[in-house]
């Protein structure tokens, strides 16, 4: 690279094809005045860490981790932020010259998308949250932060759901939170806050949970977005619920990393709103019917 370049950054996964982040960080740097190219790096389902080493090596200077790597990037960096120590993940990586950093900024973007873009505020309110895999590990720790009275996180597997619930106990007790697992079967019921960390959508389902886990005018947020998101948020909107997807969660743990990298934060509505509108009109051009 020369002097001049711009600094390299990636988001690493497998798929990788339909990542957003490349034009969503192309919007930040051209908003900030920052310097810097992202691309989009198909990494071998075993070979992670070379491929994050061979990034580097070539002049990267940091990069997201998207699924199926998330564990993998924790443990390949020497140091780690409180919050990627908490969720035991990793979805940014930046390689200082003093050892690579690990962070996770999946959390802080649900939080803040929840609470500044839908404008609900988190604190004393019951929270369901579904799923107990990486997406929760991620976001369950900030989600505590904001101090809601109760988080119950359920799962198919209660097991699962109370190993997460108890690596979040001392932060749950620290903020305040009362935390709690269940499985999906008996997860509680009116919760001001329900949220779809789970792989359901992926797999069609429109909810893995009953329609009395919604208070009246709940919020419930789909992890996802798109037409994999869709399902859920119908059965959310037929049960009166307020339904959101998960692309203000994608800007805002975007905007985070970029702040991990760069030391500036960008403006995320614009970004948000140019990103609804390309979606919405995918989602429009997919549905409709061919013109004989």
């Amino acid at each position: 690279m020369t002097a001049n370049a711009p600094d390299r950054y990636a988001v690493l996964g497998n798929p990788v094809a339909h990542s957003r982040s490349p034009a969503i960080h192309a919007a930040f740097a051209q908003q900030t005045g920052q310097a810097l190219v992202y691309e989009r790096v198909l990494s071998p389902l075993d070979a992670f860490a070379g491929t994050v080493r061979a990034f580097a090596a070539a002049g990267g200077r940091g990069c997201n981790v998207t699924v199926p790597f998330k564990f993998e990037a924790f443990a390949l960096a020497p140091r780690r932020s409180e919050r990627a120590t908490l969720a035991g993940a990793a979805n940014t990586l930046r390689f200082d010259p003093e050892g690579w950093l690990a962070d996770n900024t999946d959390g802080v973007g649900l939080v803040r998308d929840i609470e500044h873009n839908a404008g609900v505020a988190l604190a004393g309110r019951r929270v369901l949250l579904i799923g107990a895999g990486g997406a929760a590990a991620g976001v369950l720790g900030p989600l505590l932060a904001a101090r809601p009275a109760q988080v119950v996180v359920a799962n198919r597997t209660p097991a699962k759901a109370q190993a997460l619930a108890d690596s979040h106990a001392a932060w749950a007790a620290t903020h305040g939170a009362v935390l709690g697992a269940r499985g999906l079967q008996n997860p509680g019921t009116a919760f001001d806050v329900v949220l779809n960390a789970s792989a359901s959508s992926l797999q069609g389902e429109a909810s893995p949970v009953a329609v009395h886990v919604l208070a009246p005018n709940a919020l419930a947020v789909d992890l996802m977005y798109g037409a994999a998101a869709e399902p859920f948020l119908s059965w959310a909107r037929a049960a009166g619920a307020v339904a959101r997807d998960g692309l203000g969660m994608l800007v805002e743990q975007a905007a985070e990393a970029f702040f991990v990298w760069r030391g500036v934060r960008p403006l995320t509505a614009p970004v948000l709103q140019t990103l609804r509108d390309q979606v919405m009109a995918e989602t429009l051009a997919a549905v409709k019917p061919a013109v004989p």
